[in-house]
């Protein structure tokens, strides 16, 4: 197998379904399947669009939620004076066979029913008499209950660099006799769902002629940034824009304190984003400061993709729940566990949301003679609850702890990534101590010459984990504790967020300051960008080609720009599988385009996932090494490109980011 660049020379249907007009449930008795599409479109009237222009008439805001989908709008003609107003959209969806209600958000999850479990007409939706995949609500709802069959998280899976993202690899632990899917059909499945949705209600405003924003996280990677925007073109949104979440929930907060935030945040502020959602935690730093006279937001910080949320509190409340069932000599099998993982989920959210209630009861189901001696019954506490996710994912540490690390077995079962160390507070430490400097270059902060760590004096919660008043609170605590101690005044809290629809909410106002009004954050890439160059050393046996990391996006690098690197000239080979390493920073802000790094410590590059590819030949040879000079670009839509122009005849070769795209299967 080749390697990378090398040196040449130089410088170096519709539903038979009847509509309750009281509850907004479809269910599922006879009717004319005529009568009854005339009566759901006519009781569904287009809200504000009624024209059929080509021109966008709203901004769309998609939160593409590793545990729910929510979708937010407003019009995009906004009188001048007038406030900007937007709403969430109902999203019509199955809860049960037979059953579609309207619901805020729509679950991520996709359910794969045996042919015989649903009766024939039964999954029925507003828009079409079977749909593909049956998703949302219904999908989660079953999948409790046979979890074999339930895909959730394909969000992570995007993200995962140890697998083909278009293969069919989910649900991970599904015999061999289930169908599968991979993450990118998943996450095309909610998007065609939300698509449909929004044509059933609105008509005369398709969606793949609106200004739509989907949202990501902050450390996404290239590769799963390039893959969003792909999924988002299957569906037929071609126009879709992306956005990082930390940022959206800002915007929210901003869009939400109707001009009142100038009030709240001060020249000199260092907001704290905590986003920790259903599979990840993200955090970003965004400061505060002037330009002649306005206040201006800056992200300077994002953090590292940290697998880490509601999935592994919603496991450590299952493992719980089988400690306490083997303690009376219960045991439980691997499915068992899956499907009281799915109980813990729902019944944690009860107690989070319903202050009266102590224990929620769980029934895990059993292979037994009879349905009464087939179940096995417990309950999960409030106390339980309190001390497993408190103690055990926000602990109090020191701003000097780290999250744990510990050496990897060499053979593992497949799946997700996630993080070592549960402890949300050591990563947090990690974060802002690592990004001490990352306000230097910003006149309007000033740090005392004792801090260990960057000092945020306001925070930001996004994420439903974070709606549990007691995490919320721990998280603050933690983080004032370490203020203190180095003799900072407390950071203070941003409230007045919705932490479920922020992010949807955030998105689609940012369509409305893409069209110059209301205030921007200014961003750009969320780290430093590197391609692997290989040396044109002699071979020296026992040592591998020595590897300089050339910066081909600065931090920062906005979209819609172009970086042409310096005129130095390297080798790309044609015709013949190569592979291609790339390296991200998010420390290192003083590099630009072009700068070429010999040595680097692991705490400054993070190597991400390889590209193998075969760039087509184009009339030369199979191996044929072509002279080229190499540029790079921030696409509007929000994704990065490496570009090989040949020095002979102008030849462009885009190398893209599209690592775990393979064919489909």
């Amino acid at each position: 197998m080749k390697g990378l660049f090398g040196h040449v020379g130089g410088n170096e249907d519709q539903p038979s379904a009847t509509q309750n007009p009281e509850s907004s449930v479809w269910t599922d008795e006879p009717a004319d399947l005529a009568t009854q599409q005339n009566e759901i479109l006519s009781s569904r009237q287009p809200q504000f669009a009624n024209s059929t222009s080509t021109q966008p008439v709203f901004s769309v805001g998609i939160d593409l939620g590793t545990t729910h989908c929510v979708l937010s709008y407003a019009k995009l003609d906004v009188a001048e004076g007038d406030e900007f107003t937007q709403q969430v959209m109902a999203i019509p969806q199955l809860t049960a066979p037979g059953s579609v209600e309207e619901k805020l958000q729509l679950p991520s999850f996709l359910y794969l029913a045996h042919p015989a479990e649903i009766a024939e007409g039964a999954t029925s939706l507003p828009w079409t008499l079977k749909p593909e995949y049956l998703v949302g609500d219904i999908a989660r709802n079953l999948g409790s209950k046979t979890p074999i069959r339930l895909v959730s998280s394909a969000k992570s899976w995007l993200c995962h660099a140890g697998v083909d993202c278009k293969a069919p690899i989910l649900p991970a632990d599904a015999p061999e006799e289930i169908e599968r899917i991979s993450p990118f059909q998943a996450t095309s499945a909610y998007l065609q769902h939300l698509v449909d949705a929004w044509q059933h209600l609105h008509p005369n405003a398709p969606l793949a002629q609106q200004d739509v924003v989907i949202t990501v996280p902050a450390s996404f990677d290239p590769a799963a940034r390039e893959l969003t925007v792909e999924a988002a073109r299957s569906v037929g949104l071609s126009q879709a824009i992306l956005l990082e979440e930390p940022q959206a929930a800002l915007y929210s907060w901003i869009d939400k304190s109707q001009g009142d935030w100038r009030k709240q945040a001060e020249v000199g502020d260092i907001i704290l984003v905590i986003d920790v959602g259903g599979g990840t935690t993200d955090l970003s730093l965004i400061a505060v400061t002037q330009q002649n006279g306005n206040l201006e937001l800056t992200r300077v910080a994002v953090g590292d993709h940290i697998l880490l949320g509601g999935d592994n509190m919603d496991l450590a409340l299952a493992y719980t729940v089988k400690a306490k069932l083997e303690v009376d000599g219960k045991r439980l099998e691997p499915w068992q566990i899956q499907a009281l993982t799915h109980s813990c989920r729902d019944a944690k959210e009860k107690i989070f949301n319903q202050p009266d209630i102590d224990n929620v009861p769980l029934v895990v189901a059993n292979r037994g003679s009879s349905l009464i001696g087939g179940t096995l019954r417990t309950e999960l506490t409030r106390e339980e609850v309190s001390r497993v996710l408190v103690e055990g994912f926000l602990p109090r540490v020191s701003v000097n702890d780290r999250p744990i690390s510990r050496p990897r077995s060499g053979l593992r079962t497949a799946g997700l990534p996630y993080a070592q160390d549960a402890a949300i507070t050591r990563h947090l430490a990690a974060f802002l101590a690592k990004q001490l400097s990352a306000t230097n270059e910003l006149n309007d902060i000033n740090l005392p010459s004792n801090a260990s760590f960057l000092h945020p004096t306001a925070v930001l919660f996004n994420g439903g984990v974070l709606k549990a008043e007691g995490l919320a609170q721990r998280l603050m605590d933690v983080l004032n504790t370490w203020l203190r101690d180095e003799q900072a005044p407390d950071a203070r809290l941003l409230d007045g967020a919705d932490l479920d629809l922020a992010v949807a909410r955030g998105a689609a106002y940012y369509g409305f300051v893409r069209k110059g009004k209301g205030v921007r954050i200014k961003g750009g890439t969320a780290a430093s960008y590197y391609v692997g160059i290989e040396s044109a050393m002699p071979a020296v046996p026992g040592l591998p080609p020595q590897i300089e990391a050339l910066c081909i996006a600065p931090f920062g690098m906005e979209e819609g720009t172009r970086q042409d690197l310096p005129d130095d000239e390297f080798g790309l080979v044609i015709g013949e599988p190569v592979r291609f390493r790339f390296f991200a920073s998010n420390t290192r802000r003083d590099d630009i385009a072009g700068t070429r790094l010999e040595y680097w410590t692991d705490q400054e590059l993070d190597e991400l996932d390889e590209i193998e590819i075969t760039l087509p030949e184009e009339g030369r040879k199979p191996g044929e090494i072509v002279p080229v000079h190499l540029g790079s670009a921030v696409t509007e839509v929000g994704t990065l490109e490496l570009n090989a122009v040949s020095q002979k005849d102008g030849h462009r070769w885009k190398i893209e980011f599209d690592v775990r795209a393979g064919e489909e299967g």
